[in-house]
This record gives C-alpha cells, structure tokens and sequence, in this order.
C-alpha cells in the first residue's frame, strides 16, 4: 500500500486517495503494536539472562528492573488483545450513540443527564471528540433524550457495548421524602455508515419537519428554524438533528443518521436476528436492564452480562467504563465465551 502511494497518479483522485492512506493507518496502528512488543519481548529474555548470571545487589537491581517492565507489558498486552477483539465491518468507523429516559418521569430525565455526561467523560478518556446533534430537556430537569456522534478510532467497536436498558437505584434528589427511587434508560449505538454503503432513500418515503431549535444556543441557533426532523414513513423511524445554524447542514447530519439507522435495520432483518441490535435493549423498564448502578442501600455498578462489578460508582459515573466494555468484547470472543468473567476494584 505504501508503494501505491509513490505512483504518478496516486493524487489524480483525492477522495480515493484519502481513503487509502486512512486504511493504511489504521493497518499501521493494528500491526505495528505488535511488532514493538515482539522486541519487548526479546529484549526482556536478555534481561533474565543478566539476572541469571549477576549475583548480590547487582541481581537484585537487575530483577527489580525486570519486574517493572513486565508489569507494563503486562498492561500493553492488554490493551493489544483488546484491539484484536474490534475485527467487526464497522468497529473502525464512528459511532451514533443516543440516550432515551425511560420509567421514571423526571427522575429519569436526571438519569439520562447523568449517562450523557458520563459518556462525554468516557470520550475524552479515550481521546475521542463529541458532536451534540440532538438533545431535548426534560419537563422539569434533565433531559428526555439526546443524540451525539462520537468519532474517533474504533469508536463504534467500543462503543456498542453500551447498547442497552441501565438501571439506576438512588435517593431521589426530588423526593422531599428522601425514598429510594429506580429510573431507567434506553442506550442504543449504531455506526456512522461511509460513502462506501449506498443506502437510497427516496423522497417519497420521508417527511422533513423544520422548526424552531430548543435548549441552549446562540441567537442563530434559537431565532431561526434551522431545527430539521425526518420523519422514514415506511418504517417510522425518526431523526432529529438541531446542533447547527443552518437548516442545511441540519438536514444533511439528519439524514445520515437516517441511513446508518436504516443500514442497520436492514442488516438486522436480512439475518433475521432483531434482538442483536435492538431486542437487548427491550423495554425501558424492569427486568430488560443490562447494568444497574446502586447508589443507596450501597455502592456498587454491575453489568449483569458479564458479571463485572465495581463499588467505585463515582469513577464510573465519571467515565471508568474501559471494565465493563473490554469484559465484554471478550465474552464475545470464542476464546472467554464461555468463561465466567470476574473483576474486582483491583
């Protein structure tokens, strides 16, 4: 691929041409990972070579310097096998993520808030960047639902495992009478199609609503109808986007998500497997959750696919995620399918 690049013509077609040399680096950050450590690995069977033949203090420092490489490779080793579980058609691509509150009424406007800054910290952990598309207040507080586009390297790979009904038990900061309350929301991610997926959607079978944008903003957001909604009359699939001034642009985000929901949809009924995008998450309700976070009798967040527990509620209301989804991208894989996963707070 590389010597492609040194031809002639390489740049007669600049879209292609930026396409191959985005490939070539996401081969690069896959392959060349492995080949550095490979020489780690080298490198550290000359190190116990030099513990084996030094004796006394020099042994000792030479074992102690052994002992801290391990243990970082250790943790690169990690985050490689990680990288090798993200092998999907669209992991690589970036990722729609949407919050719904669900039971619950205002509390769950407050849950929904909560689970949206929760992942604009999880992005900016990761170093990914967050586009706001859509967002609606709640009546009284919080939000009822809001869509961002999360874009990054294999933000939809990771951000799948999020796909989802969480639970949240808590005192309710709106009860006067300090009871315990559980609230509920709806998490759904599909990923952001390229301009290699041809989804045709005639205009036939879409109604376009324009309106006034709601919520924050600065005068060209809130005092011109920029707000876009499309409204895919055959499957009643609807997609709001309000984050730009110009109803344009509005328009042309909205449609994206359009066809990335569509894409999907039909990916899903051609395998005639629903429940593996959108039969998880069920209902917005009792029993269909996929992890509860405790906050009152005690502390603790368990995701109940893989079993992975914390009682660091507060990190992970702060974006400590990485647990829970690289548990379970390995329990997709063959290899710890069918092992029971456990994690402590360690």
């Amino acid at each position: 691929m590389e010597a492609e690049m040194g031809a002639p013509s390489f740049w007669d077609h600049s879209d292609r041409a930026q396409r191959h040399i985005a490939k070539l680096n996401g081969l690069k950050k896959a392959v060349l990972p492995v080949v550095a450590f490979r020489r780690k690995v080298d490198d550290v069977g000359v190190m116990v070579e030099l513990v084996e033949a030094a004796s006394g203090a020099e042994q000792e420092m030479y074992a102690a310097e052994l002992s801290d490489q391990v243990t970082a490779m250790v943790r690169e080793l990690d985050a490689i096998e990680i990288g090798a579980f993200l092998t999907g058609q669209f992991d690589r691509n970036n990722a729609i993520l949407s919050i719904q509150s669900g039971a619950g009424g205002t509390e769950s406007n407050d849950w929904a808030d909560i689970l949206f800054r929760m992942y604009n910290r999880w992005a900016e952990r990761r170093g990914f960047t967050v586009e706001l598309q859509d967002v609606q207040p709640g009546d009284q507080a919080g939000i009822s639902r809001a869509t961002v586009l999360v874009k990054g390297e294999n933000a939809y790979g990771y951000v799948k495992a999020e796909r989802g009904v969480h639970r949240l038990v808590r005192i309710s900061p709106f009860d006067a009478n300090k009871r315990r309350h559980t609230s509920f929301c709806a998490v759904d991610v599909i990923a952001e199609i390229n301009e290699e997926i041809n989804i045709e959607v005639p205009d036939a079978e879409i109604r376009v609503d324009v309106y006034r944008s709601s919520g924050k903003g600065g005068q060209g957001v809130n005092t011109t109808d920029s707000a876009v909604r499309i409204t895919h009359l055959p499957s009643g699939i609807v997609v709001v986007c309000q984050n730009e001034r110009s109803q344009i642009k509005n328009r042309a985000s909205a449609m994206n998500v359009l066809k990335a929901r569509l894409y999907e949809k039909r990916q899903d009924e051609q395998r005639a497997e629903m429940d593996k995008f959108y039969g998880e998450k069920g209902e917005i309700g009792w029993g269909s959750q996929i992890r509860s976070y405790v906050l009152q009798p005690y502390q603790m967040v368990k995701d109940l696919r893989t079993g992975v527990s914390t009682s660091d509620t507060q990190g992970v209301l702060d974006g400590d995620l990485d647990r829970f989804i690289n548990a379970w991208l390995r329990a997709g894989c063959p290899r710890h399918r069918n092992k029971e996963i456990q994690m402590d707070d360690e």
